[in-house]
């Protein structure tokens, strides 16, 4: 495990600073949290988690439709809005980080930069896990306090996951950014030949800078829209590798070998960049704002 930046991480019990002791981070209250064996470590205590996360086949889909880069645009999309503005960003904060796929594009563009990687599947982290050696996957609660000292990060990204709006204003430094990315109405339209999707709302983007506002302002928002051609594999992976895994027909239909075409598919994303509203320092009285949805 890399050495952690002081006073990065948070001790879910006791709230008291996480150190690294080899393999294992600690507090000086004794709590100690081991790293699996392949590399993440798990900072939930009691029961856990009542939330589902990503199952095996849903991860298996999204690194064989990753894999493919597909979603390089949006990848390249949301490194240019994370390093946008003065000085490079110390520590990053994947919220709902899946397999670390954005994060590690973002690591490696920003030399020295320290990754920490927030996902509620085991599954999903064991990839991010070997995508970061560099820095730390925790599986975590994205709706629980986030076990990080308050204004420790600088950028923070939240790719069709979780928003916990008032956790994401504690944890952002002076001069941080949030990069959010959310799908718009449209988005994966060719897929139904495969199987069902779900729905997008309209202006979820306007949602989203609603649901920050008073505490963060959106300073830069781009419509990223091309087309995809898939063939038939990978359209069955870009639909089992999200939310729609979760419902019947999700496995997607069977094609007769004469009518395997590959098929065009819509990708219609908005990436927002939202930084703290004239706070020079400190996000005191941010708490108590409400949790936003998430996207899937």
């Amino acid at each position: 495990m890399p050495a952690l930046p002081p006073h990065l991480l948070t001790c879910p019990v006791c709230t008291r600073a996480l150190q690294d002791v080899g393999r294992t981070l600690a507090c000086e209250h004794g709590h100690r949290f081991d790293a699996a064996r392949q590399g993440y470590v798990n900072l939930l205590t009691g029961k856990g988690s009542p939330f589902e996360g990503d199952t095996a086949e849903m991860v298996e889909a999204r690194e064989a439709f990753l894999g493919s880069g597909h979603y390089a645009p949006l990848r390249e999309s949301v490194v240019a809005a994370a390093v946008q503005g003065a000085g490079a960003p110390a520590v990053a904060l994947d919220a709902g980080a899946g397999t670390g796929y954005y994060l590690e594009g973002l690591a490696a563009a920003v030399p020295g930069l320290f990754p920490v990687a927030l996902d509620i599947s085991k599954i999903a982290l064991r990839r991010a896990a070997r995508r970061l050696p560099g820095g730390v996957s925790i599986v975590w609660d994205v709706w629980r306090p986030l076990p990080l000292a308050d204004s420790s990060v600088d950028v923070l990204l939240n790719v069709f996951a979780p928003r916990n709006v008032g956790e994401f204003v504690r944890v952002l430094a002076p001069g941080g950014r949030l990069v959010v990315v959310t799908p718009r109405p449209g988005h994966l339209a060719g897929l139904e030949e495969v199987g069902p999707l779900l729905s997008v709302p309209a202006q979820k983007a306007d949602d989203v800078r609603a649901a920050f506002h008073g505490a963060l302002v959106e300073t830069r928002r781009e419509d990223l829209d091309y087309t995809m051609t898939l063939p038939r594999d990978l359209a069955r992976s870009a639909l089992v590798m999200g939310p729609a895994a979760h419902h019947p027909g999700a496995a997607g239909t069977t094609t007769p070998d004469g009518q395997r075409a590959p098929v065009e598919v819509a990708a219609r994303f908005t990436v927002q960049v939202l930084a703290l509203a004239g706070r020079a320092g400190g996000v005191e009285g941010c708490g108590t704002l409400p949790a936003d949805g998430t996207d899937g």
